[in-house]
């Protein structure tokens, strides 16, 4: 078992791996936007934090300086191990570069199309009503682990055609590759091999056993007028379980965590049901989860710092979104702010092809739970746990359930 030393200053000595760090980050950002807008570590074999919106969206629009191959930032490799990857990587096409990454993208674009998205919403909205019924007239429910954290882990699994009842093995993934950042290389390389082979296994069962789900969609998919090769299959289907699980459950935790504190936002959503999309947007970018990383390919300058190739760096979206410079009242949840131009989704190439299924699956969870419980708040604020890494939000929220529908 690997230890992570906490970070002795988040300016010189970040560590995101530090639960401190997610538990405390919109102070932290808030504090380097005002003192070192571009901070850095030595761990992680060197690394950048810039924390403002103008350094953060020029570097997502960059691929040109900084490759998306080192999309988690992590104990990796030595650089020219990682580098001979590139343009596809190992998650295609969110580790991808030019040219490569449009054609990998594109392929993917007609099964995440609005359209196919929005029939899932019976079955997501059925879930979220079953996953409330099973907590039954308990005073007090953890949010996340009962209710957050079930839903996108069934809806990946039910759209890749994998097993659901092997939900706690994906929460595992996720772990892995979101949080288990701080251990050395080589015991991660381990699991992730054991990964491999539990998903070349459905792909071989979906070859001998065609499936109308993503994973043959995947197969039955073309690159260059050719299949895609298994690796490629296995590393999409990586990306969607990572990139589609952890992410959603992490911003209906932190919208629930919000409301549980805001009894005044959460009656105006639930007396005003039309304000709901312009409250999940604006949801979105206050408690936006996702950071991303890139590894520097060509020496650049960000905010004025110079970074060497084969430096990493955080792309942290969140702190993009609360940048006083770009949003008035940055700082402060405006359920019905009217112009919200905000980077959950990230920016540029990259940006989340998944959106329309995080919306719903957000949009749903909250519009079902406030309808089932009008009034609730923290049970215990102390209990509240966060996640660590790249993906921002509660692990664990105790809620009091003070009315129910």
């Amino acid at each position: 078992m690997y230890e992570v030393k906490p970070a002795t200053s988040w300016a010189t000595d970040f560590d995101h791996a530090d639960p401190a760090y997610n538990a405390n980050a919109h102070e932290i950002w808030d504090e380097l936007r005002e003192t070192c807008p571009v901070a850095h570590t030595d761990r992680y074999g060197g690394a950048w934090l810039p924390v403002t919106h103008a350094d953060v969206s020029a570097i997502a629009r960059d691929t040109d300086h900084f490759s998306s191959e080192g999309a988690v930032l992590s104990n990796k490799p030595p650089m020219e191990e990682w580098i001979s990857n590139a343009p596809i990587g190992a998650a295609p096409p969110i580790t991808s570069d030019p040219p490569f990454h449009a054609d990998a993208r594109r392929l993917l674009l007609p099964a995440f199309s609005p359209q196919v998205i929005n029939g899932w919403e019976p079955e997501i909205r059925r879930l979220c009503n079953e996953l409330i019924d099973n907590m039954g007239d308990a005073p007090t429910v953890d949010a996340a682990v009962q209710y957050a954290q079930n839903i996108p882990v069934y809806v990946i699994a039910r759209m890749l055609g994998l097993p659901v009842e092997d939900s706690d093995y994906f929460r595992d993934t996720v772990h892995l590759v979101l949080e288990g950042i701080g251990a050395p290389f080589g015991e991660r390389q381990q699991s992730f091999e054991q990964l491999d082979a539990y998903l070349s296994m459905h792909v071989r069962d979906h070859i001998e056993n065609p499936k109308d789900d993503l994973i043959g969609f995947l197969l039955n998919a073309k690159i260059y007028d050719q299949p895609l090769s298994p690796e490629h299959v296995v590393g999409t289907i990586i990306l969607l379980m990572v990139a589609g699980i952890d992410t959603t459950w992490s911003a209906i935790g932190s919208s629930i965590w919000h409301l549980a504190q805001h009894p005044s936002d959460l009656a105006r959503m639930v007396n005003e049901p039309e304000l709901l999309p312009t409250a999940i947007e604006e949801l979105l970018r206050a408690y936006a989860p996702v950071t991303m990383a890139r590894i520097v390919s060509k020496d650049a300058t960000i905010g004025g710092c110079p970074v060497k190739r084969g430096d990493s760096l955080l792309l942290p979206f969140p702190a993009a979104n609360r940048d006083p410079e770009v949003f008035d009242r940055a700082d402060e949840v405006v359920i019905d702010r009217e112009e919200n131009r905000h980077l959950a989704f990230g920016l540029g190439i990259h940006r989340c092809l998944g959106s329309n299924l995080a919306r719903l699956e957000l949009r749903v969870a909250v519009e079902v739970f406030i309808a089932r419980f009008p009034k609730f708040d923290l049970a215990n604020a102390d209990a509240v746990t966060w996640s660590l890494g790249q993906v921002r939000g509660p692990r664990k929220l105790p809620v009091r359930i003070v009315q129910r529908s």
